[in-house]
């Protein structure tokens, strides 16, 4: 407890830059956009810095611990802490962060260039409770960073967002708050279920409660509920192809590529961890609603004409992978979920934010109006084309490794169920590689001639991301080296084991 409080000063951090750019007088409002990357930038540091004091291999469930009384009352703890899916769910949010920054430097009409303040400050502010939900260890302060993210993001699409910004800001708000709702029913049941005190919310004091099975099968469902509304699962997603494709390309990718793996993250964090009972027993229905959702998120991408939206849907189909590893419960299918959340979230910033620059060029989101372009931005198409063979799992890419994991795991347990899954694969590559033919070849569009390539601001936003791709691609030992051992951790203290290896089993037999 007397360690430095690196998880509170990492949240605390974006919001003082919040604050600035709040309080920024407008003779230097011109420095926003640098005030909030400066920012950005030290926090990814403090977090690198922090990275460094995890250890791996430490038998502790929670580590850079911090727990002080905040509302002993009612229970409640300032308590964070994390594990190894936690961390790496905080380093990919603070990464994602400058590189929207970078890339939402000139995102803002000329009308609205004056407000360019309050767009950088609500983003940072969002980085806060990013940071915090990951990090929370008490369920209500969890549920609290979980609903507070829904304030910046509101404002992020309904006042700098496209010509139905109002209509899908409302529509993200109503849905996330009807799921929040549940959830905090939910929450204050499971307060009573468990030992109370003054610290009685921490999910150390609410795990592996004795209570009545149709208890337990209830309030799991209020936690699954609001995690489904945010993963976003067939059928309760259809927010997010809306709130998507109104946002700016920035804020679509904070959105999709961080926002919503608090659903996924709850899943593992508190579905699981705290109702292993429900969750076996939901266990058939969530596998299928998962398939559906990789299915039916793929077919839906294939026919889309707005760019945005395409690339929302195809965010549905792959969390339906995410979800199916995550209930398949075995040792494989989470170390490859934990890390598809990861993989996924860079994925979806390179087309989101490459796309965003195709956008800005164009001045359409529609594909049929672009063809021809690779031969009018050669370096954008490059980039383009390798974000999409990242998200179609390409071999040598992020989220090969991840899909793969997903299913071989999920094989040990639904052989026919992972089967139907694999067809997402087929259909990804079909929304990816169309999408690119009808955008990129083809003969010259003279009226585009002339259009610049990237820009050296768009290279560094192009950089790091590409090179995460590569390096996940290659290289993912060190982050499963983080993930595997909370993942063993968490699944011994549910008691699940794999399954035994079918081989293994017909010898066993046999003696």
């Amino acid at each position: 407890m007397n360690q430095f409080p690196w998880l509170t000063v990492i949240g605390a951090l974006p919001a003082v830059g919040a604050l600035v750019l709040w309080l920024l007088p407008a003779s230097v409002a011109g420095r926003a956009k640098q005030i909030a990357l400066g920012f950005s930038l030290v926090t990814l540091l403090l977090t690198v810095l922090a990275a460094l004091q995890y250890n791996a291999s430490s038998t502790e469930r929670f580590q850079l611990v911090e727990q002080h009384p905040w509302i002993p009352q009612f229970g409640v703890s300032y308590a964070l802490g994390v594990d190894g899916i936690a961390l790496v769910l905080i380093l990919m949010s603070v990464i994602l962060v400058p590189i929207c920054l970078l890339a939402a430097w000139r995102d803002l009409p000329a009308d609205q260039v004056g407000r360019e303040p309050h767009y950088f400050a609500l983003m940072l502010s969002l980085e806060t409770f990013m940071v915090g939900v990951f990090a929370a260890t008490d369920v209500f302060l969890f549920y609290v960073f979980f609903e507070a993210m829904l304030i910046p993001v509101y404002f992020l699409i309904g006042q700098f967002g496209g010509a139905r910004r109002q209509y899908a800001a409302m529509k993200f708000l109503l849905f996330s708050l009807a799921g929040g709702l549940i959830m905090l029913a939910a929450v204050i049941a499971l307060y009573t279920q468990g030992p109370g005190g003054a610290d009685g919310f921490l999910v150390s004091k609410l795990t592996g409660l004795a209570m009545p099975e149709s208890t337990e099968r209830l309030i799991f469902l209020g936690f699954f509920l609001a995690f489904a509304v945010k993963a976003p699962m067939v059928p309760v997603h259809t927010w997010l192809p809306d709130a998507a494709t109104e946002s700016r390309p920035a804020t679509a990718t904070l959105l999709v590529g961080v926002l919503d793996k608090v659903g996924t993250y709850g899943m593992i964090r508190f579905c699981l961890e705290l109702f292993p009972g429900a969750s076996q027993w939901a266990t058939p229905v969530v596998i299928v609603l998962a398939v559906v959702s990789i299915i039916y998120g793929a077919l839906l991408a294939i026919g889309q004409t707005d760019i945005m939206r395409l690339i929302a849907f195809t965010s549905i189909s792959h969390f339906g992978f995410i979800v199916l590893g995550i209930f398949a419960v075995t040792t494989t299918s989470w170390a490859g979920s934990s890390l598809y959340m990861l993989n996924h979230g860079f994925s979806t910033a390179g087309l989101f934010l490459f796309a965003g620059m195709l956008i800005s060029r164009r001045g359409s989101k529609r594909i049929p109006d672009f063809g021809g372009w690779q031969r009018i931005v050669p370096g954008l198409a490059g980039i383009w084309l390798v974000a999409g063979l990242s998200s179609l799992a390409l071999p040598g890419l992020g989220s090969f490794i991840s899909e793969f994991l997903v299913l071989a795991g999920t094989f040990q347990r639904y052989q026919v169920l992972t089967v139907i899954a694999t067809t997402g694969i087929i259909l990804a590559a079909l929304y990816i590689l169309l999408m690119y033919q009808r955008m990129m070849t083809g003969p010259k569009p003279e009226s585009a001639v002339g259009t610049p390539d990237l820009s050296l601001r768009e290279k560094w936003v192009a950089i790091p991301l590409i090179a995460l791709f590569l390096v996940l691609g290659f290289y993912p030992k060190p982050v499963l080296d983080v993930i595997n051992p909370t993942v063993k951790t968490i699944l011994t203290s549910v008691n699940i084991s794999d399954p035994a290896p079918a081989a293994g089993t017909a010898e066993g037999s046999s003696k």
